[in-house]
């Protein structure tokens, strides 16, 4: 379902401007994610067709609501604060789920399953 996005031309001192942005605003939310024993890493950006990819790690890669997580919240303020991203792209980082810590309100799958 991903979209065709037209690259803008944009200088190195826009692309630089928007990155920084972008940067800044992972920078807030990480504390409320980080708060439940995750962390969210921005993983790619092209800030010329706003495409942006980020992560969910730690206790959030076992969360069940994790994609709710992305869509509701991370993709709805990059969108809403950052008028250029076009598109989100979320995941979570499934390498360490079985000692991935858990925060408040964390999810841990059974081991038995």
């Amino acid at each position: 379902m991903s979209e065709t996005h037209n690259a803008e031309e944009l200088s190195d001192e826009q692309r630089a401007e928007r990155l920084s942005a972008l940067q800044g605003l992972l920078e807030l939310m990480r504390p409320a994610v980080q708060a439940d024993g995750g962390d969210l890493v921005l993983v790619s950006a092209d800030v010329a067709t706003g495409v942006v990819e980020v992560q969910l790690q730690g206790a959030c890669s076992s969360c069940a609501v994790s994609s709710s997580t992305l869509q509701g919240g991370v993709e709805r303020i990059l969108k809403g604060r950052l008028d250029w991203v076009t598109e989100v792209i979320g995941g979570v980082d499934e390498s360490d789920l079985e000692h991935a810590p858990v925060g408040t309100g964390g999810w841990v799958p059974r081991a038995d399953l």
